[in-house]
């Protein structure tokens, strides 16, 4: 039995993966930047992704697919951004795949031109690590309040991560976050990744996010 769901697994991912190849060059001719965000429940996903959606709104045209396994409170909070906001319920499923940002799309009435597609992915660093969705980059986050060793224990996540995130840096003090012990951890998963430090909150570190964003929002606008 145990063979058997093995050779299933492998199956269903196959299947993603090869969709997933349609979906990032469907992204490409479209000229969409596309980023796929992780994290655990509480780790300021929404709010960071809020803010950001607000920031590029007035030069960009953007837009984001929102995942959840029940409720569309995210999707509600995400649509005072006045960017165009769609919801996929996963249900019983702790992560998004690529069979459902294809059924989310389609149809959905979206501006010609659409520089940026953010993906909220379900609230865990486990399901979601094994399943590409077409994106350009997948960023990780974790807050200060959830500890230093946050990559040790979801090795996955963020040794496929092209970005980490550490929110909530202006909580670091009170909850007595080791930053340096956090940057090694970090470093030894994935050595040389990319990494931002920030604060929705406070705004620190939030132009260095911004500005990333809208470097690969540009890279993917120019001509080839």
């Amino acid at each position: 039995m145990a063979i058997r769901v093995v050779e299933v697994q492998r199956s269903i991912l196959k299947k993603n993966s090869t969709l997933a190849l349609d979906l990032r060059r469907r992204f490409r001719e479209r000229g969409t930047f596309v980023c796929n965000l992780l994290s655990s429940p509480g780790a300021g996903k929404t709010t960071l992704l809020e803010e950001t959606l607000r920031r590029l709104a007035a030069r960009w045209s953007v837009a984001a697919l929102v995942g959840d396994q029940a409720t569309d409170n995210d999707a509600g909070r995400l649509a005072r951004s006045g960017a165009p906001i769609r919801q996929i319920t996963t249900g019983t499923e702790c992560r998004l795949d690529a069979i459902m940002i294809e059924k989310a799309l389609d149809g959905w009435n979206l501006p010609e031109r659409l520089d940026f597609l953010a993906i909220e992915n379900v609230g865990n660093l486990i399901c979601p690590a094994e399943y590409d969705l077409g994106e350009d980059r997948r960023v990780v986050l974790f807050s200060v309040t959830e500890g230093e060793d946050k990559p040790l224990k979801y090795p996955l996540a963020f040794n496929t991560a092209d970005v980490v995130v550490i929110s909530k840096i202006d909580l670091a003090k009170a909850t007595g976050f080791r930053r340096d012990e956090a940057l090694a951890n970090v470093e030894r998963v994935n050595p040389g990744v990319a990494l931002i430090e920030l604060s929705t909150r406070t705004g620190e570190g939030m132009d260095q996010w911004t500005q990333f964003v809208e470097r690969h929002i540009a890279a993917k606008r120019a001509p080839a």
